[in-house]
């Protein structure tokens, strides 16, 4: 498969072309489902916010972040914006739940 764009040969799985970032129609959601703004528990570093925002929005959570702590640190408004989605995303229901007995087995 060649990029309609630029002509750059394309992988099988490749959703963006790497050379012009256009988007191949390939990997996107089957029509019915949509995606759902929550935070993501599994990828958290604080409580998900940043990664629930970097799923929903289909970019690496590392540029989520990046521009979270520039908005904190230089306007202030990151910080209030966070708890703010921290109280009214849900959570992700989709992560591992263990019973209590089963979680005391995996240390750390």
């Amino acid at each position: 498969m060649f990029c309609t764009q630029c002509g750059n040969q394309l992988g099988e799985k490749d959703r963006f072309c790497s050379q012009c970032a256009r988007p191949t129609g390939r990997g996107n959601l089957p029509e019915g489902e949509h995606k759902l703004l929550m935070r993501d528990i599994q990828n958290k570093k604080i409580a998900g916010v940043c990664a629930g925002f970097a799923r929903y929005l289909d970019v690496d959570p590392v540029l989520i972040r990046v521009v979270w702590l520039a908005l904190a640190f230089g306007a202030g408004i990151g910080f209030i914006g966070y708890l703010i989605a921290w109280i009214v995303m849900p959570k992700d229901p989709g992560g591992i739940l263990l019973p209590a007995r089963e979680f005391a087995r995996y240390p750390g």
